[in-house]
C-alpha cells in the first residue's frame, strides 16, 4: 500500500469516515449497512488518491466499479449539444463548444478539465478557503437544465442585472449573457480554481455579449464578500447548490444580500431533493424571511426526459430521482 502524506490522511479522515463531510451529507437511505456500495467508496477515494501510481487495468477496473454508484454524468439530460472541439495534451484542460437549440443563437466555447481525477492539491484549496470542489469535476445535469431554462425564457432576464451562484465553468451565466440582452452578468463561484475557468471562458465567448457586460467574481457565501454589493441584483440563478449543509445558513443569507429591494427581484434555484438537503435549506430561507414555491414539472422536454431516464432509458444508469432530477424553487422578497 501506497505511503499516505498528512494530507492524504486528513483528506481520508475529513471526507469519508463517519462524521465527515460525506458522511453527514448522504441520504439516509445510503447510510445503510451496504457492503458493495461501501467498497466502491472507497475505489473513488483510492482514484483521487493513488491515480499516478495506478496501471491502465486497475483504472479500467475502478472506472467500472465507480460507475455504479456516481451521480456523475458526461450527457445528463442533454438539452443543450456538445461536443470536444480541442483537447490539450499537455495539460488537464479540453474546450467544449456548445450549440444553443435556438434558431440564431451564438455558439460557446468552454474550457474545462476532462480528467476524472483530483489533486491533492484541490482537496487542500478546498480546505483553505472552506469550500467545495465539485465545480472542477465537471459539467453537472442540474447546470445543464439552468441553462436551459435561462434560454428557453430569455425574457425574465432582458434588461436585469443578474449573479450565477456556484456557477462551476459558468455555461448557464454565458447563455443569459449571450442570449438574454441582460444589462450585466457576474458569474461566480467560491473556488479561485473554478474562477479561473469563468475568467477564460468568458474572455473565449466575449464577442457574444453585445452590449451585455459580463465578469467573473471569487464569492464566498458569507456576509463580508457580499456585504458590497447589497442590493446589487434583479436576478440571482444557480445550480445544484444545496447539496453541503453547512453552506446552507451562507447561501441563504447570500441570496437575501444580494436581492434588490423591489416587488420583481427573484432568486431562480435548480436542485435535487438529495435526502432532506433541500428541505432544510428551504428552512434557511424562511427564515432569512424570504418566500419560497417548489415546482416540480417546470418544463416539458426535461419533464419527458426525467420520465424517460425512470422508465427504461439506461444511457444514464445511475440515475435516481431523489438525487438526480432538479427542482424548481423560485426565491422572492
Amino acid at each position: 500500500m501506497a505511503k499516505l502524506t498528512i494530507l492524504q490522511y486528513y483528506v481520508l479522515t475529513c471526507l469519508f469516515l463517519p462524521g465527515g463531510k460525506i458522511e453527514e451529507n448522504m441520504d439516509k437511505t445510503e447510510r445503510r449497512p451496504n457492503a458493495k456500495a461501501a467498497s466502491l467508496r472507497w475505489e473513488i477515494l483510492r482514484q483521487a488518491l493513488l491515480r499516478p501510481n495506478s496501471s491502465m487495468e486497475t483504472d479500467k477496473h475502478s472506472a467500472s466499479a465507480t460507475k455504479c454508484i456516481s451521480r456523475k454524468t458526461n450527457h445528463g439530460f442533454n438539452l443543450i449539444p456538445s461536443q470536444l472541439v480541442d483537447k490539450d495534451s499537455n495539460s488537464r484542460d479540453a474546450t467544449i463548444c456548445y450549440t444553443l437549440p435556438i434558431n440564431g443563437s451564438p455558439k460557446l466555447f468552454l474550457t474545462q478539465r476532462m480528467d476524472d481525477g483530483a489533486d491533492l492539491s484541490d482537496f487542500e484549496i478546498s480546505n483553505r478557503y472552506n469550500i467545495d470542489n465539485t465545480g472542477l469535476v465537471c459539467h453537472w445535469p442540474s447546470e445543464d437544465v439552468l441553462a436551459y431554462f435561462c434560454l428557453c425564457h430569455a425574457e425574465m432576464f432582458r434588461s436585469k442585472t443578474v449573479i450565477e451562484l456556484g456557477s462551476g465553468y459558468g455555461l448557464a451565466g454565458l447563455i443569459i449573457a449571450a442570449t438574454t440582452e441582460a444589462s450585466e452578468v457576474v458569474i461566480s463561484d467560491g473556488n479561485p480554481q473554478v474562477v479561473d475557468y469563468i475568467q477564460r471562458n468568458i474572455d473565449a465567448n466575449s464577442g457574444a455579449f453585445g452590449s451585455t457586460k459580463v465578469k467573473s467574481m471569487t464569492l464566498h457565501w458569507d456576509q463580508e464578500g457580499t456585504s458590497d454589493m447589497c442590493n446589487n441584483f434583479d436576478v440571482i440563478v444557480a445550480s445544484d447548490c444545496t447539496f453541503f449543509k453547512e453552506f446552507h445558513k451562507g447561501l441563504a443569507h447570500t441570496v437575501k444580500l444580494l436581492l434588490r429591494n423591489s416587488g420583481t427581484s427573484e432568486a431562480l434555484f435548480f436542485s435535487p431533493k438529495r435526502g432532506d438537503s433541500l428541505d432544510m435549506f428551504l428552512e434557511e430561507i424562511e427564515k432569512n424571511g424570504l418566500n419560497s414555491c417548489v415546482a416540480e414539472n417546470y418544463d416539458t422536454e426535461v419533464w419527458m426526459r426525467h420520465q424517460e431516464f425512470m422508465h427504461g432509458d439506461n444511457s444514464w444508469p445511475s440515475y435516481e430521482k431523489n438525487h438526480c432530477y432538479p427542482l424548481f424553487v423560485r426565491v422572492t422578497l
